[in-house]
């Protein structure tokens, strides 16, 4: 056989091989190239194959090889030394967090004049010049100095027609309507509230004390509470856990306290009277309770669940607290310096990669779990609206 072939391939022209098999492979690969990407497309796409692969890959992580256990002592005991120097390098690398720490806090101080003034435009405080209101946009360059004219008196005439509006108006409120972030958290009686909310600040904590940062929500004077700043303080670590050592990589968010709100009479809107008809068993007579409950808002974001001193926490409440972290190193590290570009929404396109979407079912079955919560007048809605962003963005934060 060996030799039929051999003689099978001398009557071919080997110059004439080379072409069909590089056409072949060239069909070939493309064919199978252009299959594979079709079923990696219509994998991703769905939900349950996902769900599978990431338990699958889930039970993976870590699993001994039987490798390890299988070298001769004296390379096992090697190998404990360089485990040692990996703990040595955790201690440095929690180091260098600290110092990126100290370098924030000295260009938070630099930056914060900018803001300032990005302040007092926004609230009407300071009208910015015409030189500082200069700005190109790129598709200017492709326009000719006739339609430049004729756009620029358009924009007059419908500025004339207009009244006059002081500073940016709902500035902030459209920042949160832009971010999926937040707007998961925001109700529509907490939009008239939030458009009185005039800037956000980043305070770090002082040289020489723990690591933390706190956000300061600065309101202007409103019906709804007293306080003109509400603030929500998160406690940061830069150590390796002893315990487990490994596992550090880089500061990690502790704890966090909110603020106590001086809520206007009737204002409250973190709750909301519910009426519930009673039954006498004996009697049968039927009388109605006034019942006042939580209710879902964004100001409940400045009442976080405790964190006792233990440390241990339910699945619920790590899961909040998860949320509530992400939230808070959103605003410091996102909002807070880029606020005029989720304004505009120029920011949003570049966020929207770091989420993964989920299934419409997951949708639907999450919307059929909030009717029935909702019908629930003991649920707590800081549970089920933090929840809700764990399940639906799936980022946690990397300070």
């Amino acid at each position: 056989m060996a030799d039929l072939d051999n003689k099978d391939q001398a009557e071919i022209d080997p110059a004439d091989m080379e072409d069909v098999e590089d056409v072949e492979e060239e069909e070939t690969g493309e064919d199978e190239n252009s299959k594979a990407r079709q079923l990696t497309v219509q994998m991703m796409q769905n939900p349950q194959i996902l769900a599978a692969l990431q338990e699958r890959l889930d039970g993976l992580n870590g699993s001994p090889s039987g490798y390890i256990e299988s070298l001769p002592k004296v390379v096992k005991r090697r190998i404990n030394a360089l485990k040692n120097l990996q703990v040595k390098c955790a201690h440095i690398e929690a180091k260098f967090y600290e110092e990126v720490h100290e370098l924030e806090r000295k260009y938070a101080a630099l930056y914060q004049p900018l803001f300032d003034k990005r302040s007092n435009i926004v609230k009407a405080a300071y009208e910015p010049t015409d030189e500082e209101c200069e700005w190109k946009e790129n598709d200017e360059e492709e326009l000719t100095d006739e339609m430049k004219e004729k756009a620029k008196l358009e924009e007059e005439k419908k500025d004339e027609e207009k009244e006059d509006p002081k500073g940016i108006p709902d500035f902030w409120l459209t920042v949160f309507r832009n971010v999926d972030l937040l707007s998961d958290m925001l109700q529509d009686h907490d939009e008239p509230i939030l458009k009185h909310l005039q800037d956000i600040k980043v305070k770090f904590s002082d040289p020489g004390q723990p690591m933390s940062f706190t956000l300061e929500f600065l309101f202007e004077a409103n019906d709804f509470f007293t306080n003109t700043v509400l603030t929500k303080t998160y406690k940061m670590r830069s150590e390796p856990d002893e315990s487990d050592p490994f596992s550090f990589d880089g500061p990690e968010i502790m704890s966090c306290a909110g603020c106590t709100i001086d809520w206007t009479k009737g204002k409250n809107v973190t709750l909301k009277t519910i009426k519930k008809k009673q039954k006498h068993k004996g009697r049968g007579t039927v009388r109605t309770v006034t019942k006042t409950v939580p209710n879902d808002s964004f100001f409940n974001f400045f009442t976080p669940p405790e964190v006792p001193e233990s440390g241990e926490l339910d699945e619920d409440s790590e899961a909040v607290l998860a949320a509530d972290f992400e939230i808070g190193h959103f605003i410091r590290e996102r909002i807070v310096p880029r606020a005029v570009l989720y304004f505009t929404g120029e920011a949003i396109e570049d966020d929207d990669d770091d989420y993964d979407e989920e299934g419409e079912e997951a949708d639907d079955e999450e919307g059929e779990e909030e009717a029935d919560e909702e019908n629930d007048p003991d649920y707590d809605p800081k549970v089920r609206s933090l929840l809700t962003l764990t399940h639906t963005h799936t980022h946690t934060p990397s300070l």
